[in-house]
């Protein structure tokens, strides 16, 4: 089997993004699992161009994309990504849209297809802080999400994906008093379990992680 797991440059004129560091520290091999890398523009109009050549090049049996989420305390698994843009800030080329969909016409979201639920146990059964997410955002992480989605269930049907936010990094929470952070050392232990968890399985738990607001 082959991953292939996907990271942010840098944005938001911040120097560093965990997403795209956390690809240095990933062996080239989990288990029987080839792991892939590629960092990926912070721009809406170029990401998802950059992340179907990565696919097909590679081929892989399954995606996952990082991004950051500054303030979250938690390793992030998102459970939906939704069909709608809506930028706060703009991207690293400029580009700003808002109220325009990912894929006009396309489904109004797009669930994850890797066992998110089943991860998130493993993560907090290693130490590490973790939930599901029920909002990945309107910024480029959510196109990414919604985009690697819309790819899978129209070109690559058998392609399993999904998305996973980070939290700052402690140099990036040291301009931000009170933000939480986590290691960069225990972010990519925490990619490293997702991605081992995926592998060895489809099907995903039952338990109780919704939210109440």
């Amino acid at each position: 089997m082959k991953a292939l797991v996907t990271g942010f440059e840098p944005f938001g004129g911040d120097g560093v993004n965990p997403a795209s560091e956390v690809l240095k520290l990933l062996p080239p091999r989990i288990g029987a699992l080839d792991i892939a890398t590629r960092v990926l523009p912070c721009a809406f109009d170029r990401v998802l161009a950059e992340l179907a050549d990565a696919v097909g090049e590679l081929r892989p049996d399954l995606v996952l994309c990082l991004g950051l989420a500054g303030g979250r305390a938690e390793l992030s698994l998102e459970r939906v990504a939704i069909n709608v843009d809506d930028a706060r800030i703009a991207d690293n080329d400029g580009g700003q849209p808002i109220d325009r969909p990912v894929v006009a016409g396309g489904p109004a979201g797009y669930f994850s297809t890797l066992p998110i639920k089943a991860a998130v146990a493993a993560l907090r059964e290693a130490g590490l802080p973790a939930t599901v997410s029920n909002s990945a955002g309107t910024f480029v992480c959510n196109h990414l999400f919604y985009g690697l989605m819309h790819l899978l269930a129209t070109r690559r049907p058998g392609l399993r994906g999904g998305f996973m936010h980070l939290p700052y990094l402690p140099s990036q929470a040291a301009a931000q008093p009170g933000a939480p952070s986590m290691a960069l050392a225990d972010i990519a232990h925490g990619v490293e379990i997702v991605l081992a968890v995926a592998a060895a399985q489809r099907d995903d738990i039952v338990a109780a992680e919704g939210a109440i607001s």
